[in-house]
């Protein structure tokens, strides 16, 4: 197959993106126009939010704010049969506190095969988009890739993982599909999601939360509109991030900034009694205690947010076991 032609085939067509090829499948030739009109859908679609709900509550620590806007963003917009755009996610915070794992929940109960879906698309900069001399290219085939997605299904969701490493300017090439217009390329595309993971803005979270500490007032306290203009700010004018004077932010596009708290100690002793319990290890506090101890945290004298948050908890278990 030569590189940069596109492929068609009996079942489907796919053309050459990096690495490999990316396809999508014609089953039917009228299923793309059912799928964009229909609530039923044969996408797998399942919007099981109770159960979202339940696991982000029992899973998940120390982000009431993720859960809460989470929870109530996707509720409005799946029971809506009629949306005026996508919705439009945009998660924030430092490595270790969730979110990608917050988005491996949301899928999960979305769709009945999670993150393993065909409907779930996945985007990670330095496997997609490894090449800044090829910026133009990837925005031609990531717009081309999107929309034939969307033709199969309406529903489908877009991840785009480690926004601080994406190329400035490559994720403006998607902006049409986050606005108002009711078809785009022939396609509907009102009822899809949008889902950005970045480190960027974790300082100002960060920052947020330790004055919160030091006012001697408590965490559940922080609402969602002591952050959101701040990350919003901070990833606009950020060089290191993919949203840097971006479009996207500049017209507003994204529904709801998310912001992922930095983890307190007891928020990470959960994380361990969490890995302890799935491994079926018998949980003993002087185990969970040195697992913590042997963790970063700050300010240093106060030892008050882990530096990793959950992310190191593995495998600082397996050297105390």
């Amino acid at each position: 197959m030569e590189l940069g032609k596109w492929a068609l085939g009996l079942w489907g067509f796919c053309f050459p993106f990096v690495p490999g090829f990316l396809c999508w499948e014609i089953t039917f030739p009228f299923r793309s126009m059912y799928c964009q009109l229909s609530d039923s859908c044969a996408c797998a679609f399942q919007a099981q939010l109770d159960n979202l709900e339940l696991d982000l509550y029992r899973h998940v620590y120390g982000q009431h704010l993720a859960r809460e806007v989470i929870v109530s963003a996707i509720r409005q917009f799946t029971e809506n049969h009629a949306p005026v755009k996508p919705l439009v996610l945009s998660f924030h915070g430092w490595s270790g506190t969730g979110k990608s794992y917050v988005t491996s929940l949301l899928m999960r109960n979305l769709y009945r095969e999670g993150m393993k879906s065909s409907y779930v698309h996945q985007f990670v900069p330095t496997l997609h988009f490894p090449h800044a001399s090829q910026v133009h290219t990837y925005k031609e085939r990531l717009k081309t890739w999107i929309s034939g997605n969307l033709s199969d299904c309406s529903r489908s969701v877009f991840i785009f993982d480690e926004m601080d490493k994406m190329h400035p300017g490559l994720i403006d090439a998607i902006k049409p599909f986050l606005g108002h217009s009711h078809v785009l390329y022939g396609t509907n595309y009102r009822k899809a999601i949008f889902i950005f993971i970045s480190n960027a803005g974790g300082e100002q979270i960060n920052q947020v939360a330790l004055e919160f500490w030091k006012n001697r007032k408590d965490r559940e306290e922080i609402q969602l509109e002591d952050l959101e203009s701040n990350i919003s700010r901070a990833v606009f004018n950020n060089k290191n991030s993919g949203f840097w004077n971006s479009d996207i932010i500049n017209e507003e596009l994204v529904d709801y900034f998310v912001p992922f708290l930095p983890l307190k100690q007891k928020h990470v002793k959960e994380c361990v009694r969490s890995e302890m319990s799935s491994r079926g290890i018998e949980l003993r506090n002087e185990i969970i205690a040195e697992v913590v101890n042997s963790m970063n945290f700050i300010p240093e004298d106060e030892r008050l947010f882990s530096k990793t948050g959950c992310k190191t908890v593995s495998a600082k278990l397996d050297f105390s076991l």
